[in-house]
């Protein structure tokens, strides 16, 4: 028997189809159309956080998600292709949270400081982690309907939310923290 990820035996080895699964299926549709929401809208609001950043090594990293984030939206018009349906967006309650947040976090925060790059850090962490999350369990919803094309499109982005996390984490540490640290 294969073991999961987390090295155990999973509950149940049997995989279904989206068609032996409606309610599942329906389910996973929802969720994409959810975060194609989420993804269309980091598109407009990660060049305000380019904007408000300072230092250069987080505008780089803001700028090339921006570029990756753009992928993740074609990819998911994909994932609506493979599933024979229109890609259309559903709000996503949880993204225009933490869009919001990001925005307050810019506006209480002075401008030019490392203080300021230490919160939108924070913020896109936030953000990075809500992707994961869902694309994780994307991930595994599309392999337990036998959607096999998805799962990999899924994977693929999912790595890549996996990176620009860890790139966030390196810039944070690296000096970004220990500036904050020593201003007033």
């Amino acid at each position: 028997m294969k073991k999961n990820e987390t090295g155990g035996d999973p509950k149940f080895a049997t995989k279904t189809t989206a068609q032996d699964a409606p309610a599942l299926n329906g389910l996973f549709k929802d969720a994409i159309a959810d975060l194609y929401w989420a993804e269309n809208h980091l598109v407009k609001a990660l060049p305000k956080m380019i904007s408000a950043a300072t230092a250069p090594e987080l505008k780089n990293a803001i700028e090339s998600h921006l570029e990756e984030t753009k992928v993740h939206v074609t990819r998911l018009e994909q994932v609506f292709e493979l599933l024979g349906e229109k890609a259309i967006a559903k709000k996503c309650d949880a993204m225009e949270g933490l869009s919001k947040e990001a925005e307050g976090i810019v506006e209480e925060t002075e401008p030019g400081t490392a203080t300021r790059d230490v919160g939108i850090i924070l913020a896109s962490q936030k953000v990075e982690h809500y992707e994961i999350a869902s694309y994780g369990g994307l991930y595994q919803l599309a392999t337990t309907l036998g959607l096999t094309d998805i799962a990999d499109i899924l994977a693929q982005t999912l790595s890549e939310e996996k990176l620009a996390d860890s790139k966030l984490t390196d810039i944070a540490e690296n000096e970004i923290n220990y500036k904050a640290a020593e201003e007033a």
